[in-house]
């Protein structure tokens, strides 16, 4: 009796577990009865189904990003750009998804793809390479976004977001744009270095100039000074003298000695008569 409880109740847990299946929020859900679509569309949560007549396929819902390979586009003017893009999508209606792309995600992005290649085309053609590079980028996307929208909404997705990473000129046509620019370039720098040298040499030249001014006028001044200066003492020896003429003979000539003997290894040869030497022999002078 027991072992037939066990046995039941393993029987019961068996069709129990095959009975139910649980969706997670990131994922969406479709039951199928014979290989036929019953439902989808599922809830996050737990669903029951009937075991071995159904049979459930789970699919991510989340967004998917997918980075496109770089593509050549023309623009109005005819200048090819080089397009580096992405494209951010998610599943919209599962059973749409199911039907239109078999299920496989691998498809739905080649689809994908190949509408928003063809919409960059199109909005590339219409505008010229200033409005594509920085004028109207962000219109192009828009305008994308509306329009592949359209063009995907049978296959049960959408498109969530287009951007443009890289928007660049060919190999050839970027390095002969480099060497133009850097020719350019090197012609700007000489202009602006033949320009710094002129400046520099018109601020050496005018320093040099106020130099020279300032130089004579301060030797200007400083021998109107020294002039002043030799008048003031000629006057002043000029007043000594008159006031007391001997003692002011007497001064002069102690400062000439002061002067003459300063060191002892200082020679003079002169005669001992000379008049140098006369507060030597009398402090009167002269008699």
């Amino acid at each position: 009796m027991k072992l037939l409880i066990a046995i039941a109740v393993l029987v019961f847990g068996i069709i129990m577990s095959a009975s139910l299946f649980t969706v997670n929020e990131t994922e969406t859900a479709i039951l199928f009865k014979w290989g036929k679509i019953q439902r989808a569309n599922y809830e996050p949560g737990l669903h029951f189904k009937i075991p071995f007549i159904n049979n459930v396929r789970k699919f991510d819902k989340r967004i998917q990003t997918f980075d496109a390979r770089p593509e050549d586009y023309l623009t109005e003017e005819k200048k090819i750009l080089v397009v580096d893009s992405f494209i951010q999508w998610r599943i919209g209606d599962v059973e749409e998804f199911y039907t239109a792309m078999r299920g496989d995600m691998d498809i739905a992005q080649e689809r994908i793809a190949t509408i928003v290649k063809e919409g960059l085309r199109n909005e590339f053609g219409k505008r010229n390479m200033y409005e594509v590079i920085s004028g109207e980028r962000h219109v192009i996307m828009d305008d994308i976004n509306k329009s592949a929208n359209k063009d995907v909404k049978p296959f049960g997705v959408h498109i969530v977001d287009v951007r443009i990473k890289r928007i660049e000129f060919p190999p050839k046509v970027s390095n002969k744009i480099f060497r133009r620019m850097e020719t350019e370039r090197t012609r700007i720098a000489k202009e602006l270095r033949a320009q710094g040298n002129e400046s520099a040499a018109k601020i050496t030249a005018e320093a040099d100039r106020q130099v020279t001014i300032l130089k004579a006028d301060a030797y200007k001044e400083a021998e109107k000074i020294r002039g002043k200066g030799d008048a003031q003492a000629s006057d002043i020896y000029a007043q000594a003298y008159t006031k007391n003429a001997e003692f002011f003979s007497f001064y002069r000539s102690l400062n000439a000695y002061q002067n003459t003997f300063n060191s002892a290894s200082d020679i003079m040869v002169v005669e001992p008569d000379s008049d140098f030497f006369d507060y030597f022999k009398n402090n009167m002078g002269k008699q």
